[in-house]
């Protein structure tokens, strides 16, 4: 069977998040959303495990339908980010154990500080069967490679997989030659569950049945049928720009003036960059084990453009409401006929639809922490 995953996301114990979500929302967003798996996130939190807890039956927590991985994101001292996957809250609360006395924060935050290198994560980790990688391993803030060269050599070791993040896809990652036989994840770290945010990016993977042992066989053994997701130039960081006014820049410009902006912002450098530097090949080269990665872009935003609103406007949520009537937002993206959302919804959104599906939707690339546009043509 295939099953639509998203892994990473967060509780309203980390920063900068919602602060009413709760699993049945979660599960009713992911329901809408067409997920079947969801990342808990922030597994380690006392508080946001006792939510979890309310709705373990067995080894499983299954809200509504929608089942629950054990998840949680840490920073450690080089302010690199990690994504862990656990197999039950015994491996979970070992790996807290394990890094406690490392984390001044690791009651209190979602995301916890761990003072302690990549790779000694990396052997907490594997010594209490989680799994882990980079998360969104290329963005220019808290990821492995802002700041090192080598993913390999920063983890003194191979991670269970990298996680590309919303400005990079495969044919980004699969340029660089030592991630030749590292599985991708596409993942939407959300920080809501409102739908142009929770499975923005997802994993499509093959098991037999939905459990821990058959998710963790489909990452490490070819069981991941398709990385889907944004196209990169929809991230926010994608192109060298000022965080500030978020003007962007080729890089050797923003080199020679010394990555300050002429507003007095600081210059990020871009994944598109950043890959550039990195990169053994000219043109990716995709293993093969390494599935597609199919772009996708949030309803609601296709919605809203069509219509000439913000996402945020009233209107965009009820034309989404009604075109849930027909079934998943993945499902209406790609694969429900045309003629019965014509049915449903003004023609200027299944237009938008239709264009979507024909690839005749532009992307102003983003870049400094502002999201690529999307233009209907």
């Amino acid at each position: 069977m295939l099953i639509n995953a998203d892994f990473h996301i967060h509780s309203p114990f980390s920063g900068g998040t919602a602060s009413r979500i709760d699993l049945k929302k979660i599960a009713m967003a992911a329901k809408k959303k067409g997920l079947h798996v969801v990342g808990s996130g922030d597994c380690l939190h006392p508080v946001w495990q006792n939510e979890l807890k309310k709705y373990l039956v067995g080894d499983k927590i299954v809200v509504d339908g929608v089942h629950f991985i054990l998840s949680c994101e840490v920073e450690d001292k080089n302010r690199v980010h990690h994504l862990l996957l656990f197999p039950d809250f015994y491996s979970a609360n070992a790996f807290k154990e394990g890094i406690k006395k490392y984390s001044p924060d690791i009651e209190d935050e979602g995301r916890p500080k761990v003072m302690l290198e990549g790779g000694e994560i990396l052997d907490v980790a594997k010594e209490v069967n989680a799994l882990i990688g980079a998360a969104h391993a290329f963005t220019p803030w808290t990821s492995l490679y802002a700041y090192f060269d080598s993913l390999l050599e920063y983890y003194g070791g191979r991670p269970h997989f990298i996680e590309l993040g919303l400005s990079a896809d495969s044919d980004y990652a699969d340029r660089i030659k030592e991630l030749q036989d590292i599985p991708f994840l596409s993942n939407s770290d959300a920080h809501s569950y409102s739908p142009h945010r929770l499975g923005r990016e997802f994993n499509r993977l093959e098991v037999n049945e939905i459990s821990w042992d058959e998710i963790r066989k489909a990452i490490l053994n070819g069981g991941i049928k398709a990385n889907v997701g944004f196209p990169p130039e929809k991230g926010k960081y994608n192109r060298t720009a000022c965080s500030w006014c978020h003007r962007q820049y080729e890089k050797d410009e923003a080199a020679k003036i010394g990555w300050r902006c002429f507003c007095g912002g600081v210059i990020k450098k871009g994944v598109r960059d950043r890959i550039n530097e990195l990169a053994s090949y000219e043109k990716p080269i995709h293993p093969p084990f390494r599935p597609p990665y199919i772009h996708l872009i949030p309803l609601a935003e296709i919605i809203a453009e069509s219509l000439g609103k913000d996402t945020r406007n009233g209107i965009v949520a009820k034309r989404w409401r009604e075109l849930m009537k027909l079934g998943s937002e993945i499902e209406v993206l790609l694969d429900i006929d045309m003629e019965k959302i014509k049915k449903v919804t003004p023609l200027a959104i299944a237009e938008a639809i239709e264009a979507f599906r024909r690839g005749r939707i532009k992307i102003i690339p983003g870049g400094g922490g502002k999201y690529g546009e999307i233009v209907i043509t």
